[in-house]
């Protein structure tokens, strides 16, 4: 477990980078999760395609992820959970719903946004930048 949660080292251009893209992004989960964090298994109201359980781990992973991003703590684990939220609301968004990549109104650019974001971060890891390099160590 502890080599999962190890940092990988980069230059320090790369550390840096990947530290903004982990704090922007937290940041922007986070605010993307409080709402839904609010009332964890309702937040998509009576007529969700998902039972009241998915909900919650969705607004979690959301709320959750991006605290952990912001500190780079478990950072594959929460990445992990975003990816997989992610994933499903571009599925829903581009695929069930029929959804445009970019619109006013309902879209999934958003969510592919967060989604290649998260993909960058669990391919990456968090970098030395992070409370995972000072609990975990260096691989």
């Amino acid at each position: 477990m502890k080599k999962l949660l190890a940092a990988r080292s980069y230059t320090t251009p790369t550390e840096v980078a990947l530290l903004l893209v982990r704090v922007v992004g937290g940041l922007a989960m986070v605010l993307h999760g409080w709402p839904k964090i609010q009332d964890p298994m309702g937040w998509m109201g009576p007529d969700a395609f998902a039972p009241g359980f998915m909900l919650a781990l969705a607004a979690v992973a959301e709320f959750g992820g991006g605290i952990a991003w912001i500190v780079g703590l478990l950072t594959p684990i929460a990445t992990f959970g975003i990816a997989c939220t992610m994933g499903v609301a571009v599925y829903m968004h581009a695929i069930m719903n029929g959804d445009p990549f970019v619109a006013r109104g309902a879209s999934y650019e958003l969510a592919a946004v967060y989604l290649a974001v998260s993909l960058l971060i669990l391919a990456m890891g968090p970098g030395r930048l992070s409370f995972d390099r000072a609990v975990f160590g260096e691989r």
